[in-house]
């Protein structure tokens, strides 16, 4: 391991060393469970209780600590973007006309605010097998370190309700534009047969496949209901269940076909890279690296040339329509990796955006190698 990553691993200690060390003694045991607990390996992406701590129960020391360990496995840039994330939880507040107070809903689903991100770090920080998470509704970031190496970054998860909003008549926020764009891009540039193999359903799938799962399943398809109405609040969801509604009907236009279409199988769908030309894999090359450079510098750097040694095995596949704001889909799939990005919830103005290692989430492969070398 590099020294540059030595130091990431070493920022990542001091930063959740120090924010447990801030915590009361009734947060800190919410906060700090042992690293073989189960819960390790369940994530959310949703407006759920993702266990831990909330912020909505830190003095602003406190959070302030929790964000410098978020900070610590990520980019600035994508600090930045999270932080975003994050605040477009009190958008929805005007979208519901203010209705529901915050910090009334602390069940299953607690509703849209920007206090209610949950930090946790499993096991002592510094040790020989330890990790941690930041997560909350469209951000959710999690690190697994053995040997004082990092062995897993992922799933990694942002996404963005509104996707896109005028800020005036000549601003925009999309927090995360890349994603979209650059797929948007390689699809429009690929030919009338390369579409016909990449273009796998005319009609996008309602969410990520492997939705909030924590193992990739082959098989898989989107919890077509359940994501969207199981544990809804009892206060103030007329209005929220019109707009699912809605989001529903609109899906009703896939087929079975559609459905089976969008499955995910351990065989990838869609276009391989090796059948495409120069110019697009360098498009291909940009839509990853928006997703690596996620990371801090040195991880970034090495898991984009990982990537790039097993290009020609990536597949890109998409559903949907190919023309901005039309509801769409797409999937990068190869070894060890699965990236998944829709857009198709509130009139294709809600995203999700996933990175995971269908072997290696939460560094189960290389934990079985150490527990096995250890006993």
């Amino acid at each position: 391991m590099s020294v540059a990553a030595k130091d990431v691993v070493a920022r990542m200690a001091e930063a959740a060393s120090d924010w447990l060390d801030s915590l009361p003694e009734e947060l800190r045991s919410a906060a700090n469970p042992p690293f073989a607990d189960p819960r390790r390996e369940v994530w959310y992406y949703t407006p759920t209780n993702h266990e831990g701590v909330p912020m909505a129960d830190l003095n602003v020391r406190q959070v302030q600590l929790a964000h410098r360990l978020l900070a610590s496995g990520l980019s600035l840039p994508a600090y930045r973007r999270a932080t975003v994330i994050m605040n477009l939880e009190a958008w929805q507040d005007a979208l519901g006309g203010w209705r529901i107070p915050r910090g009334s809903m602390r069940g299953t689903m607690h509703g849209s605010d920007p206090a209610m991100y949950f930090a946790m770090v499993y096991g002592e920080p510094g040790s020989d097998a330890w990790g941690w998470r930041f997560g909350g509704h469209h951000v959710s970031v999690h690190n697994t370190i053995v040997n004082g190496e990092i062995v897993s970054v992922t799933p990694t998860f942002f996404g963005a309700n509104p996707h896109e909003a005028d800020l005036s008549d000549y601003q925009t926020l999309r927090p995360v534009a890349g994603e979209e764009d650059r797929a948007r891009e390689l699809v429009h540039s690929l030919d009338t047969e390369q579409r016909s193999v990449a273009i796998i359903s005319k009609a996008a799938p309602f969410d990520i496949v492997q939705s909030n799962r924590s193992h990739v399943e082959d098989g898989a398809q989107p919890e077509w209901i359940s994501m969207v109405f199981n544990g809804l609040p009892d206060q103030g969801t007329a209005d929220r269940l019109t707009v699912m509604q809605d989001d529903l009907d609109s899906r009703q236009a896939m087929t079975d076909a559609d459905r089976e279409a969008a499955r995910y199988s351990l065989t990838p769908k869609g276009l391989a890279a090796a059948g495409m030309s120069q110019a697009q894999l360098a498009i291909l090359e940009a839509l990853l690296r928006e997703y690596t450079q996620r990371l801090p510098e040195p991880m970034a750097a090495a898991e984009h040339e990982r990537l790039m040694s097993i290009l020609p095995d990536l597949h890109f596949a998409w559903a949907g329509g190919i023309e901005r704001k039309q509801p769409h889909y797409y999937r990068l799939q190869g070894p060890r990796v699965l990236i998944e990005y829709d857009c198709v919830q509130n009139n294709a103005n809600h995203s999700h955006t996933v990175w995971r290692d269908p072997e290696g989430d939460f560094g189960r492969d290389l934990l079985a190698e150490h527990y096995a070398a250890a006993h």
